[in-house]
């Protein structure tokens, strides 16, 4: 049996057993390293060293937690509530009218779709928006794995489509694979090849909208972490614009810094300290409460690092594409379905698709031309593989940003509440209309 399949289905299995994710992914690196034929000194070695390999994004994390615990010392967050409340009585007698959440729903999809091309922060406004306003979505009695589903598919689908922000990487990341492959493209085809596969996770978002969690859901009132709900909170015309142009200049300064958000996040820290608009005597404070609420997300990036050097240092991903290319036989479609399946295991078990590209494309593109794929049934396939496991994966950051903002309050699940209404909804159509794509084209 290949350990790649063994070690990602073994840390599916523990984390849909509510094993914490980074117990099941530390478990699964050591089963998939002994079993790729590591000793178990080398498997630990070799997962300790990979640690570092996230190490930057999960310390970014931590400081855009403490950047949105010091915005909520400002009052935005208040400032955010009040206007929200009034805003959802203006549009109709109750508060848990349709209209109000609809509109919410829109607001929220917008903001993550624009996180991706528009202004490129990616999950960095998660820990900012969504708290504040986990009082508003109990009161709309909104399920909130109907939000993770708009906040997942706004942090991958415009990706996926467009050439711009995060998604200029990602298709030059494809280019650039394939040309090294042996395959030198337009960049322009990939917009057109991954028409259809996009459209489908946009099917499978108005599924979970308008039918799977269309029902309401009642959840607690509950404080945030580090809110003392015996403390008043109130707020002026000079915070809310400090706090105001903390997030300005935030995101201009995330548009130079696109390769890491430790810029970003400290520049509006600091401006928050240096204006007073937070004290500076509570510095340990807001860095603190910033470990609590973005640290989960750290680990599991760090424990995801070292499950990727393990699983890299078997051998087992190449033997597993190889294995796969001697069971096509010529035949397109069990090639497509056969490639689909290798970029859901990898993607799922390293939980970065930008990551997935470079090692499915070196074998990928030779199998497409073996069996006589079009160049744009090469692009779609090799697009969507990669990008399938983003929305599911218990080691992506867009499930695991999600998450951190959804489960500010602690009633919301990452696994079931995020991972799994995510895979069924965003990757489950990928995977099909992905498959039939590459078939069409």
């Amino acid at each position: 049996m290949n350990a790649v399949i063994i070690a990602v289905l073994l840390m599916i299995l523990l984390s849909l057993l509510r094993v914490h994710v980074v117990l099941a992914i530390t478990l699964s690196a050591l089963v998939g390293g002994l079993l790729g034929g590591l000793d178990f000194s080398s498997t630990v070695q070799i997962f300790g060293n990979g640690l570092g390999g996230n190490a930057e994004i999960a310390f970014s994390y931590v400081l855009l937690g403490a950047f949105a615990v010091g915005l909520s010392r400002t009052g935005l967050p208040d400032f955010m509530v009040d206007r929200l409340q009034v805003w959802m009585k203006r549009n109709g007698e109750r508060e848990r009218d349709t209209l109000s959440r609809m509109l919410l729903f829109l607001m929220l999809l917008i903001v993550a779709s624009m996180s991706q091309n528009a202004v490129p922060v990616h999950i960095a406004f998660i820990p900012i928006l969504i708290p504040p306003i986990l009082l508003i979505l109990n009161r709309l009695e909104v399920d909130r794995r109907l939000i993770a589903c708009i906040l997942t598919f706004g942090l991958t689908a415009p990706y996926m489509l467009l050439p711009y922000g995060f998604g200029q990487i990602f298709h030059k990341t494809i280019a650039d694979n394939m040309e090294a492959s042996g395959l030198p493209i337009n960049i322009d085809l990939i917009p057109q090849a991954m028409l259809l596969p996009t459209a489908s996770t946009l099917i499978g978002l108005g599924i979970a909208v308008f039918i799977t969690y269309r029902q309401r859901r009642v959840y607690k009132d509950v404080p945030l972490s580090g809110d003392d709900p015996s403390e008043e909170k109130s707020y002026s015309t000079t915070s809310l614009l400090l706090a105001g142009l903390a997030v300005v200049v935030t995101v201009v300064v995330q548009s130079f810094y696109r390769d890491s958000m430790i810029p970003a996040a400290l520049a509006g820290l600091l401006l928050l300290f240096v204006t007073g608009a937070v004290k500076v005597k509570k510095t340990d404070e807001v860095m603190s409460e910033g470990i609590k609420m973005m640290g989960f997300i750290g680990f599991v990036m760090l424990s995801a690092a070292g499950f990727a050097d393990v699983i890299r240092e078997t051998g087992h991903v190449e033997s597993l594409v190889q294995n796969v290319a001697s069971m096509i036989n010529g035949n397109q479609i069990i090639a497509a379905l056969l490639m689909m399946v290798v970029g859901l295991i990898i993607t799922l078990g390293i939980g970065s698709s930008f990551s997935t590209i470079p090692i499915i494309t070196a074998l990928f593109v030779p199998l497409g031309l073996e069996v006589g794929m079009s160049t744009l049934a090469i692009i779609s396939i090799i697009g969507s593989a990669g990008a399938i496991g983003d929305a599911g994966a218990p080691a992506s950051d867009s499930t695991l940003g999600s998450t951190a903002g959804l489960n500010a309050d602690g009633q919301h699940d990452h696994i079931w509440d995020t991972c799994v209404p995510t895979f069924l909804h965003l990757t489950v159509p990928l995977f099909f209309v992905g498959w039939l794509t590459a078939i069409i084209l």
